[in-house]
């Protein structure tokens, strides 16, 4: 098995210190135009001091209209650079891979409605979500914005970016033949439903330098995600020596799919088992221990991704350096234990309100 303490190499030339990546994590932390807040900027370079061989933000949108929740990082403005500079350089500085996140929320964006200039935007008319269809012109614009995001966070001095491509966001949205219902090249059949993954996949390469790093980020399960096409597309990517990582959020790793004919075994296994070229393969879900981790890397994997984990220990690495059968923290934590691994009060509120059995009060 590959040890987690490990480096791990990408084609574009970048390398990971050791094979612990954090998850991107909704924080609601930043500032109500998307520039960066103190708070956002603490949390995240404790957990690359911590010892996190690759430190990513939270999902940071990069349209105005694609924000998703309140306090949400931007990267849709020039003026989101100084504070984008900030944070590389904070995480860099710990000899950490910083990456940002790459996202529009879509039609769910609707959570905050009261937040946006118009009503929400998605592939097609969403009548439940009272989200309007987007134009062709409008997509295509969609794709320069991503691009866009990518090459200011190239100006910022991150190491690279990864491609939201999970959990029911606009890339998820046009994915699903539930959700997208175009007519044109966007929509239809696999190929063209995933076609404006791949156009923006194209647009940062030939935008950004040769060494930028460029990942995904896919989930397998829920709003209108087929098990047998994401393993498609996750066996394409895995080939495709443009893109450095394939992040594959499996909500929980150890579970069987909830397809009847996929299930037999894990979804870890079931894409640890896809044909691989040079591109790195990581997944998230329910990791909460460093035996967790190491099952991850024993099933064939080259990385594992924390959040939870890397919320309650902000340096899980370096702990398991020290002791790789150490006990992390169990829940409820409190949240003066929170504050003191540079979760701020507005970040324990949002984990409160979503997840109360996490928050001992």
């Amino acid at each position: 098995m590959t040890d987690l303490l490990s480096p791990l190499s990408f084609t574009s030339g970048s390398t990971m210190k050791n094979r612990f990546m954090l998850a991107p994590l909704t924080n609601c932390q930043s500032h109500v135009d998307g520039t960066l807040s103190d708070d956002e900027y603490t949390w995240l370079t404790m957990r690359a001091k911590g010892g996190f061989g690759l430190t990513m933000t939270c999902a940071s949108h990069v349209q105005a209209i694609g924000q998703g929740f309140p306090g949400q990082l931007g990267v849709w403005d020039d003026k989101h650079i100084p504070g984008l500079t900030r944070m590389a350089d904070g995480i860099k500085s710990h000899d950490s891979v910083a990456l940002v996140q790459l996202h529009h929320a879509g039609m769910r964006s609707s959570l905050v409605k009261d937040l946006l200039d118009g009503p929400p935007v998605c592939p097609s008319d969403n009548e439940r979500s009272g989200a309007r269809g987007l134009s062709l012109a409008e997509t295509q614009q969609l794709v320069e914005d991503f691009v866009r995001g990518a090459e200011r966070a190239e100006t910022a001095g991150f190491d690279g970016v990864e491609l939201h491509g999970a959990h029911g966001y606009i890339l998820c949205q046009y994915f699903s033949a539930s959700i997208n219902k175009r007519d044109d090249q966007y929509g239809g059949d696999t190929e063209g439903r995933f076609r404006i993954l791949f156009e923006i996949i194209e647009g940062i390469r030939a935008r950004c330098r040769k060494d930028f790093v460029l990942g995904v980020r896919l989930s397998p399960e829920r709003f209108g995600m087929q098990l047998g096409e994401v393993l498609g597309i996750a066996e394409k990517l895995l080939n495709d020596d443009r893109v450095d990582f394939l992040d594959m959020s499996l909500w929980d790793c150890f579970k069987e799919p909830e397809e009847d004919d996929f299930k037999g075994k894990s979804l870890l296994d079931h894409f640890g088992a896809l044909k691989r070229g040079n591109t790195r393969l990581g997944a998230a879900g329910a990791l909460e221990t460093p035996a967790d981790a190491e099952k991850v890397l024993a099933a064939g994997y080259d990385y594992a991704m924390l959040g939870r984990a890397g919320m309650w220990n902000h340096d899980f690495p370096k702990l398991y350096e020290a002791n790789r059968s150490f006990t992390p923290a169990t829940l409820p934590t409190s949240r003066e234990y929170l504050n003191a691994e540079g979760i701020s009060n507005t970040f324990v509120d949002y984990i409160k309100g979503n997840w109360p059995q996490y928050v001992a009060e």
